[in-house]
């Protein structure tokens, strides 16, 4: 095993981070956390490795970075399975640990787009950390309810990425969207799985439905799940 690799980058919380509340939106926060991730696989001293792709991200919050806040996020690889690895992601506001993220990223062949076996020389990078604990990928988020009640949610060319697709961080804006109906109740906790992708051309709904404490939300396109969302938050109530 090789040193502890641990990678911090810093980011400022703008206007364009942030609602009427002057609280950073989970779409923001879900960028910082995908940006450390870029910068640490990015800047790893390694050959041969394929396109992470995001399987599960599950964000903790005990205190949401507000407007002009400086966050400094630190990001260290936590499992690892056969063709995916697990993240650990702390975003903290001078020395207040706000947020706490856990997500699964997928190693997949660039050509083909399938996953792929880890890099030969992974685990002499990240593996440190990872301490050999191993992880899974499965999905757990259930099907929506067939009576969930639906809307359109249209796409933007401003929602995709350098790849094409739209950008993880994007589909969280449907999820601030059904926030803002339910008078912007403070998120504690978030997570979002991902099926398959979504492209600029695909005519997607939203089914929402109540939870014990907020919601659940789906992202569909013809009736096939791409994404599913999670969201507990305090004081959450009914359109």
């Amino acid at each position: 095993m090789g040193d502890r690799r641990v990678t911090t980058i810093e980011r400022h919380v703008g206007l364009a981070d942030v609602g009427p509340d002057a609280r950073a939106r989970l779409d923001a926060l879900a960028r910082i956390v995908q940006d450390v991730s870029d910068f640490d696989a990015a800047s790893a001293p390694i050959e041969g490795m394929g396109v992470w792709i995001l399987r599960r991200l599950e964000i903790e919050i005990s205190a949401t970075p507000r407007f002009r806040a400086d966050v400094t996020a630190t990001t260290w690889c936590s499992g690892v399975g056969a063709r995916w690895a697990e993240r650990a992601t702390q975003l903290y506001v001078g020395d207040r640990l706000c947020a706490e993220a856990t997500s699964i990223w997928v190693h997949t062949d660039p050509e083909r787009g399938v996953p792929t076996p880890l890099p030969p020389n992974f685990d002499a990078v990240w593996g440190a950390t990872a301490e050999g604990r191993k992880v899974s990928a499965r999905l757990r988020h259930p099907r929506p309810p067939a009576d969930a009640p639906r809307r359109p949610w249209p796409l933007r060319a401003t929602d995709l990425d350098v790849v094409g697709h739209v950008n993880n961080a994007a589909y969280w804006a449907a999820v601030e969207d059904e926030l803002a109906r339910r008078g912007r109740p403070r998120v504690r906790h978030a997570e979002i799985e991902f099926r398959t992708g979504l492209d600029l051309a695909d005519a997607v709904d939203v089914a929402v439905t109540g939870t014990e404490d907020g919601f659940a939300a789906w992202l569909c396109v013809d009736g096939d799940v791409r994404a599913s969302v999670l969201v507990g938050c305090e004081a959450c109530r009914t359109n």
